[in-house]
């Protein structure tokens, strides 16, 4: 097997937060599905985000300089394949939307939303590393199941009480 390859089935076994990048601003609304995200620091809070250059909300998020990262649960498994697949209306032909600091789409049930300004970006292979500064963050205290992607398939977690 090539490393290219080994690398891919490696990876699929690295279970990942599912969620929805979102932008808005000068270049239009749009977003994507993602899983490549994490944490860099508290002080100031930043994340890192990663996302293929020939994926076409790349340059939506470089222009706009925003996105909201927005944790999804199991009642989302639907909305993460809409924002993989679909045009931009059908992304966001759900009412649950709301803006805060920097404008980018916020969904009102995600189990988190960090709204976040676009700080830094370095290039690696395929991919953009975004560095994103959070503005603001929602939490949902009601239901914590989360969305994982795990062997190339969607598996739900439910925190321990």
């Amino acid at each position: 097997m090539e490393m290219k390859d080994l690398f891919r089935e490696g990876m699929c076994r690295l279970g990942a937060a599912v969620t929805v990048l979102t932008t808005d601003g000068s270049a239009g609304r749009h977003g994507m599905t993602a899983s490549a995200v994490c944490s860099v620091t508290d002080t100031p809070p930043t994340l890192l985000v990663c996302v293929n250059r020939n994926n076409r909300s790349h340059d939506m998020f470089l222009e706009n300089g925003t996105l909201c990262v927005n944790v999804l649960g199991p009642q989302h498994q639907d909305l993460s394949g809409i924002f993989a697949r679909a045009g931009t209306e059908e992304r966001f032909a759900d009412t649950g939307w709301t803006t805060h600091a920097t404008g980018a789409p916020v969904l009102g049930d995600a189990l988190a939303a960090f709204d976040c300004r676009i700080t830094g970006r370095s290039e690696v292979g395929t991919h953009s590393v975004f560095f994103c500064e959070v503005e603001e963050i929602a939490l949902n205290e009601g239901d914590r199941s989360g969305l994982i992607w795990f062997g190339r398939d969607f598996h739900h977690l439910r925190a321990a009480s």
